[in-house]
This record gives C-alpha cells, structure tokens and sequence, in this order.
C-alpha cells in the first residue's frame, strides 16, 4: 500500500504554530474581568465584522467565502455512502500539493438513516468481516468509523472520498501523529452482549493515504477504554495525552513501549498536580474546592493506572481517588512545539469553558520528570458567553492564534490572539448544530469545518494571515 509521507519536520512546523500564538495570553488570563467589562469585546479584533450570507448558512467577515464541499449521504468514491455526523478532522500533505483529510463520525448503531451502507444496509455486504470492528451480528452493525477525502484547495474541490475505518461507534474527535496517522477515539463504553459483538470506548488508529483504503479495526486497548474524546502527541516522545468526555474526568498520557508504534502496548497514567492532591480544577460556583487561578504554573506527577480496560467504567474514579486531578468535558486537544492544549467544555465559574495548557517535561515520560516535573496552567476561563462558550475542537491558525468551535446550537468558531483579545471567525445561522473538527490545510489556504447536525463539510477560504 501506498502511503504519502508528513515528515517530523513537517508535523513540528505545522504543529509548532502553537507556541507562536500564545506567549501573551497569560497577561488575558490574569486580567479577564477587563475583558468581560468591555462593551464590544470584538470592536477592531480579528478580520472585522462578519458579513450577513445571503444564503442563510454562515455569516464570514469580508473577503472570507465559504463552500460545502461535501453532505452526508452522497456516494463516495467507493461506493459507500457518506456518513452523518462529521465531527473530528486532521490534515495531512498528501500527493502533488494535494491535502488529505481524516474526518472522524460520530454515529451510533441505532442512528440507520446516518450509516455508510443505506437502506436496510444493503451495501454492508460490500465489506468481509475483518473489515469492521463491530458487525454487530449483521443485525445492528456500528456505523461509526471515519472517512477520508482528498482536497485541491486551488481548485476548492474534493478530488477523492472514502470510508477509512469501519464498525466503529460514536468516533468524535481524536488527534493526528507525527507518523502520518489519525487516531480516531470512540465517545462510548458501550460494552458487547446480545446486541452488539465487542466492547467499545478505544481509539483506532487509521492511515492518512490518497488511496482507497480501508484501515484494520484494531482497538488500541493499552490507551484505555473510557468515554475518549481527542488526542495530542508529542513528536518529540511519541507519548499521547487523551481528554475525556465526562464532567468528573481525568487527563490521561500514554507511554508506548515503541515511539511511534502504539499497537505494540504502553503505559496508561493520570495527571495529579504535585502539590494537591485529588484537586478539582473544574472551579464551579459553590465548590469548596480551591480555585485554579489563571497564569499559575501547578507542578504535575503522573499516577499509573490499572485495570485500564474495566468493565465498570470507572477508570476515572480510581484515578481520582488515588489523587489524579478532575477536569470538567475534556474535548479538544492541540499539541504544538513543546506544549498541550486542551479544552474543558463545561469547566469555569459559569460551567462555559476553561483551557488548560501542560508543559511537558524535559524529562517527560522517565524517572528524571520528578526532579523537573512538567507544568500544568490555566490559560483561559472568561466565564463570558459573549467571548467564547463551551470550548470544544481546537486548532491552529497560519497566523499562530488559537482557533475554538464552540459546542452550542448556533455556534461560532473563535480566535484568539496571542495578545489574548477573542475574534469572531464564523457564525452558524443556518443549522441548531454545533461546529466541529476545525482544521487547516497545510498550505494555510483553507479551514475545514463541519456543521455536525447538518452532516456538512465546509472548506473557508480567505487571508487568514491578515487578521488585524
């Protein structure tokens, strides 16, 4: 099989965009009531005011277009139907200036209407068993999986799509690797019994490649089964740091046993702040917890976790209780040149969203770390609806400030500058949907963006690197 190379360097400059878009953000975080008390918080910030569309779908601000590139229920390139419920996306440099899209889909067995096979499942037959994780004894297949599209953004056009991953449920984000794959992470525990044939709640991992290919179901069982929601790695160490969607979970980390090779098993651990023990960092009104303050750097120890495929899902109460800290909807994850964004949907005073920043170790993942531990920060929580809400996806802008889909009907996708001031990119006036799986192509031409509910793909074209 073929596959197109993302080199190291490649993912590092791409990736490495992070760090040049948030050294000033800490001075906002420390100083977010100013920016609650600003009348226009958005008055001269960003690319201007956005622009009414006259076709009802996305307001954009002025010289920013937008096209749907593809609708869920068209005929792919392989004959399958395209999947409901976009959610996750990663790009990769893919053939002749081309950009390969990994998009994940977050559809469950019961959702038949959503599914790559049609009606009644007729094209199920298509694939052998081996092909899919689930068949769920050909009754009540899961539907789930990802697809993969290849884009020409000169031409803003699909050149090629096709189902990627198959019998999977519920994929909702994940991350991309320095290796030239997406990790795809299954929102569910749903565990195997009369209606379904195997346990759920793994990531998958799955080739980034033009060619049509279908990747092996093999569940990443070491990475823990728990209700996931994305991933970062670090190219530096091959290590993975997993979010969980659950209001009372735990960020994990993942040590393989071989960088760069995740089938091969590892270590599963949580994130304990060294000084605290069992610290809720959610900082909701009425806890007697401490508050995480904005800008604080907390000291971070690592808790080696077993039983990490429990049937009970309960891997983040035993975490918690042996002193792992607790996040609010851990979702989306970013990571960049030396350091992890992550975003906790329902965290912060007004339950609207935190992000967190960790800052791994020199020594990250061995003995050394205790003596130079890695850091974990609260960057932001403007507990303002007006600026951002319910913090989910998250990516990287060409112009190095941090992009946020907001999970909520009638969202928007946010920047924020690395002097820490909040702009609005687009607005869905279209579909009760939330925005997901924002993410730039290589080239830094395009934004991809799905309007989830819609089973909408978009690609934004515009000068993203003339923001003011």
């Amino acid at each position: 099989m073929k596959k197109d190379q993302l080199s190291r360097r490649q993912f590092l400059r791409y990736a490495g965009l992070v760090s040049l878009g948030f050294s000033g953000l800490q001075s906002f975080a420390c100083n977010s009531p100013m920016a609650i008390a600003t009348p226009d918080p958005f008055r001269k910030r960003g690319y201007g005011p956005l622009h009414n569309d006259r076709d009802g779908i996305m307001n954009l601000p002025k010289r920013f277009s937008y096209k749907i590139i593809s609708e869920q229920g068209m005929t792919m390139d392989d004959g399958f139907l395209l999947p409901g419920k976009p959610d996750g996306m990663a790009t990769f440099v893919g053939p002749k200036g081309s950009t390969i899209v990994v998009r994940n889909h977050e559809v469950s067995p019961e959702m038949r209407d959503l599914g790559p096979f049609g009606e009644g499942h007729k094209l199920l037959s298509k694939l052998a068993k081996n092909e899919m994780y689930d068949m769920g004894r050909r009754e009540l297949p899961c539907l789930g999986g990802t697809t993969t599209f290849v884009y020409n953004t000169k031409e803003n056009k699909i050149e090629k799509q096709f189902l990627s991953l198959a019998g999977t449920t519920r994929n909702c984000a994940g991350g991309p690797t320095p290796w030239n794959t997406w990790i795809s992470c299954e929102e569910t525990v749903d565990r195997a019994g009369m209606r379904l044939e195997k346990d759920h709640g793994y990531p998958f991992e799955v080739p980034a490649t033009s060619d049509i290919f279908l990747a092996d179901p093999i569940p990443l069982k070491d990475m823990g089964r728990f209700q996931h929601e994305a991933v970062g790695v670090d190219p530096r160490t091959s290590i993975v740091y997993q979010t969980e969607d659950r209001n009372d979970g735990v960020l994990y980390r993942f040590l393989p046993a071989q960088a760069g090779k995740l089938h091969n098993g590892g270590k599963l651990q949580a994130l304990k702040l060294r000084d605290f023990e069992s610290w809720d960092t959610r900082n909701w009104e009425g806890m007697d917890a401490p508050k995480v303050e904005p800008g604080v750097k907390y000291a971070v120890e690592w808790i080696d976790l077993d039983g990490i495929d429990s049937p009970y899902d309960d891997l983040r109460y035993r975490a918690y209780e042996a002193g792992a800290a607790r996040f609010a909807r851990g979702e989306g994850v970013w990571f960049g040149d030396g350091e992890c964004f992550f975003a906790c949907t329902s965290g912060g005073k007004d339950k609207t969203g935190q992000i967190f920043r960790y800052i791994p170790s020199r020594y990250e993942g061995d003995s050394r770390e205790l003596a130079e531990p890695g850091i974990l920060e609260l960057f932001v929580e403007p507990n303002n609806t007006r600026l951002v809400e319910n913090c989910d996806n998250l990516t990287m802008s060409p112009k190095g400030d941090l992009v946020v889909c907001e999970d909520k009907e009638n969202p928007r996708v946010i920047g924020i500058t690395p002097d820490g001031h909040f702009y609005v990119i687009a607005e869905n006036v279209g579909y009760p949907s939330e925005f997901a799986g924002a993410t730039f192509s290589p080239d830094g031409s395009t934004l991809f963006v799905n309007i989830q509910h819609a089973g909408l793909t978009l690609a934004i074209q515009g000068p993203w690197m003339d923001r003011a």
